[in-house]
Protein backbone atom coordinates (compact mmCIF):
# COMPACT_ATOMS: atom_id res chain seq x y z
CA UNK A 1 0.00 0.00 0.00
CA UNK A 2 1.07 3.62 -0.41
CA UNK A 3 -0.41 6.92 0.71
CA UNK A 4 -2.10 8.35 -2.46
CA UNK A 5 -3.76 11.66 -1.66
CA UNK A 6 -4.03 14.17 1.30
CA UNK A 7 -6.89 16.56 1.20
CA UNK A 8 -6.08 19.98 1.77
CA UNK A 9 -9.06 22.62 2.71
CA UNK A 10 -8.62 26.02 1.05
CA UNK A 11 -10.59 29.06 0.38
CA UNK A 12 -10.46 29.23 -3.75
CA UNK A 13 -9.64 26.91 -6.19
CA UNK A 14 -7.95 29.11 -8.32
CA UNK A 15 -6.03 30.97 -5.89
CA UNK A 16 -4.71 27.82 -4.52
CA UNK A 17 -3.86 26.32 -8.22
CA UNK A 18 -1.99 29.36 -8.96
CA UNK A 19 -0.09 29.04 -5.83
CA UNK A 20 0.83 25.62 -5.59
CA UNK A 21 1.82 25.46 -9.44
CA UNK A 22 3.75 28.81 -9.42
CA UNK A 23 5.17 29.71 -6.27
CA UNK A 24 6.03 25.80 -5.04
CA UNK A 25 6.77 24.57 -8.37
CA UNK A 26 3.89 21.74 -8.39
CA UNK A 27 2.62 19.98 -11.19
CA UNK A 28 -1.79 20.31 -11.83
CA UNK A 29 -2.42 16.75 -12.14
CA UNK A 30 -5.92 17.29 -12.52
CA UNK A 31 -8.77 19.73 -12.30
CA UNK A 32 -12.32 18.58 -13.35
CA UNK A 33 -15.31 20.49 -12.58
CA UNK A 34 -18.12 18.14 -11.05
CA UNK A 35 -20.82 20.72 -9.96
CA UNK A 36 -21.37 24.53 -10.31
CA UNK A 37 -19.36 24.93 -7.24
CA UNK A 38 -17.45 21.68 -6.58
CA UNK A 39 -14.36 20.53 -8.77
CA UNK A 40 -11.50 17.85 -8.69
CA UNK A 41 -8.02 19.69 -8.63
CA UNK A 42 -4.98 17.60 -7.93
CA UNK A 43 -1.45 19.11 -7.68
CA UNK A 44 1.07 17.09 -7.10
CA UNK A 45 5.21 18.01 -5.97
CA UNK A 46 6.76 15.21 -8.65
CA UNK A 47 5.53 12.19 -10.69
CA UNK A 48 5.92 9.44 -7.82
CA UNK A 49 5.00 11.41 -5.17
CA UNK A 50 1.58 11.93 -2.70
CA UNK A 51 -0.75 14.31 -4.27
CA UNK A 52 -2.64 16.73 -2.68
CA UNK A 53 -6.50 17.23 -2.99
CA UNK A 54 -7.15 20.95 -3.07
CA UNK A 55 -10.91 21.11 -1.29
CA UNK A 56 -12.89 24.00 -1.64
CA UNK A 57 -14.37 24.61 1.85
CA UNK A 58 -18.31 24.49 1.92
CA UNK A 59 -18.81 25.74 5.47
CA UNK A 60 -18.08 28.04 8.61
CA UNK A 61 -16.11 24.75 10.00
CA UNK A 62 -14.28 23.69 6.98
CA UNK A 63 -13.61 27.82 6.57
CA UNK A 64 -12.45 27.36 9.91
CA UNK A 65 -9.88 24.88 9.18
CA UNK A 66 -8.48 26.56 6.40
CA UNK A 67 -4.49 26.96 7.47
CA UNK A 68 -4.88 25.12 10.60
CA UNK A 69 -5.83 21.68 9.86
CA UNK A 70 -2.96 20.35 12.73
CA UNK A 71 -3.45 22.52 14.67
CA UNK A 72 -0.40 24.62 14.53
CA UNK A 73 1.90 22.19 13.72
CA UNK A 74 3.89 21.29 10.92
CA UNK A 75 1.14 19.99 8.54
CA UNK A 76 3.30 18.07 5.62
CA UNK A 77 6.50 17.42 4.15
CA UNK A 78 8.59 17.76 1.34
CA UNK A 79 11.87 15.99 0.74
CA UNK A 80 14.48 17.36 -1.89
CA UNK A 81 17.99 16.49 -2.67
CA UNK A 82 18.75 20.70 -2.66
CA UNK A 83 17.42 22.10 0.02
CA UNK A 84 19.78 24.92 -0.75
CA UNK A 85 18.32 26.07 -4.36
CA UNK A 86 14.64 25.34 -3.60
CA UNK A 87 15.09 27.57 -0.60
CA UNK A 88 16.15 30.16 -2.65
CA UNK A 89 13.64 29.41 -5.17
CA UNK A 90 10.88 29.86 -2.71
CA UNK A 91 12.50 33.08 -1.71
CA UNK A 92 12.96 34.67 -4.96
CA UNK A 93 8.87 34.05 -5.28
CA UNK A 94 7.79 35.41 -2.15
CA UNK A 95 7.11 32.44 -0.05
CA UNK A 96 6.72 33.15 3.23
CA UNK A 97 9.67 31.09 5.31
CA UNK A 98 9.36 31.02 9.00
CA UNK A 99 12.76 29.17 10.17
CA UNK A 100 15.54 29.25 8.12
CA UNK A 101 18.01 26.46 6.99
CA UNK A 102 19.41 24.38 10.38
CA UNK A 103 21.48 21.41 10.17
CA UNK A 104 19.43 18.57 12.60
CA UNK A 105 20.39 14.74 13.33
CA UNK A 106 18.32 13.79 9.90
CA UNK A 107 19.83 15.98 7.75
CA UNK A 108 19.03 20.05 6.71
CA UNK A 109 15.78 21.19 6.91
CA UNK A 110 13.66 24.49 6.65
CA UNK A 111 9.90 25.79 7.33
CA UNK A 112 7.62 27.96 5.08
CA UNK A 113 4.47 28.97 5.63
CA UNK A 114 1.79 28.53 2.86
CA UNK A 115 -0.53 31.26 1.39
CA UNK A 116 -3.09 29.73 4.01
CA UNK A 117 -0.73 29.80 6.96
CA UNK A 118 -0.31 25.63 6.74
CA UNK A 119 3.45 25.01 7.77
CA UNK A 120 6.08 22.89 5.48
CA UNK A 121 9.02 21.01 6.54
CA UNK A 122 11.25 21.20 3.70
CA UNK A 123 13.87 18.17 4.36
CA UNK A 124 17.32 17.27 2.87
CA UNK A 125 17.84 13.95 4.28
CA UNK A 126 21.24 12.95 5.59
CA UNK A 127 22.03 9.34 4.12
Amino acid sequence: MKLGQITLVVRDYDEAIEYYTKKLGFILKEDTTLTNTKRWVVVTPGTNSCQLLLAKATNEEQQNAIGNQTGGRVFLFLYTQDIQSYYHKLIERNVTITRTISSEIYGKVFVFEDLYGNLWDVIEASN
